[in-house]
């Protein structure tokens, strides 16, 4: 049996606006951020190195400057373990959950925008962080329709890539927390009740592995386990 092997590499820390749902925001990585991404590349070419992975020469990122200049490190990083030059290729499929018409707004202005709205009741506590919310306004999403969203877009370009005579293939994914922990779920790697305790370290991948006959599998790099104590960031 061959597995295709997905690494999924959450975002360099960056420069985030205070009290914002990271959503959208367009910053791009702070110092400690690139310092997360180029370590993310070390421990992506540990596991090759480990595993005798063959590296698809595509690396698939969210548009968000912040994934994509955490991508970029990994292909530089990466850059002889391909047998080809690294590309990045940008998807939108692979952002963060989406917060529509409230994009980039802090918490209170959110709040007080559905409470100016006669149509809305105010919203519920912990709705940030409840994955079945979704915010009633245009074009917002729920954590879980960010995490089906992702695993589509993992599934289907999985589905892409060339035999490799027998070796494993591994496709490197950067992206966000939030949606690929719900990705992960989607998948059948975690369940669903799993997901809130869960987070993801910056620039640290975790390996989820498909078998021939679909099913996914966990088999590398470590969840974050989440204080529940702290608020959640993307």
């Amino acid at each position: 049996m061959t597995r295709l092997i997905a690494a999924f590499v959450r975002h360099g820390d960056y420069h985030q606006r205070a009290d914002t749902p990271s959503a959208h925001q367009p910053h791009p990585l702070n110092e400690d951020g690139f310092g997360h991404a180029r370590a993310g590349a070390q421990m992506v070419r540990a596991a090759i190195m480990q595993n005798g992975w063959v590296l698809h020469p595509e690396i698939d990122t969210s548009t968000l400057l912040r994934a994509w200049q955490t991508a970029r490190c990994l292909a530089e990083g990466l850059a002889d373990c391909a047998g080809a030059p690294l590309r990045l290729v940008e998807f939108d499929a692979l952002a963060e959950r989406g917060l529509g018409s409230a994009a980039n707004l802090t918490h209170d202005e959110i709040e007080a925008v559905v409470r100016a709205d006669p149509r809305f009741e105010s919203l519920p506590p912990g709705w940030k962080s409840d994955s079945t919310f979704r915010l009633p306004l245009p074009g917002a999403e729920s954590l879980v329709d960010a995490g089906k969203r992702v695993a589509r877009h993992v599934a289907a370009r999985m589905d892409l890539l060339p035999d490799s005579e027998g070796a494993e293939r591994l496709k490197v994914f950067v992206g966000h927390g939030g949606a690929f922990r719900h990705a992960a779920a989607a998948l059948g790697v975690l369940e669903w009740d799993e997901v809130p305790g869960l987070s993801m370290y910056h620039g640290r991948p975790v390996f989820l592995a498909r078998d021939d006959d679909g099913k996914w599998t966990h088999v590398g790099g470590d969840w974050k386990v989440r204080d529940r104590n702290l608020a959640p960031k993307d």
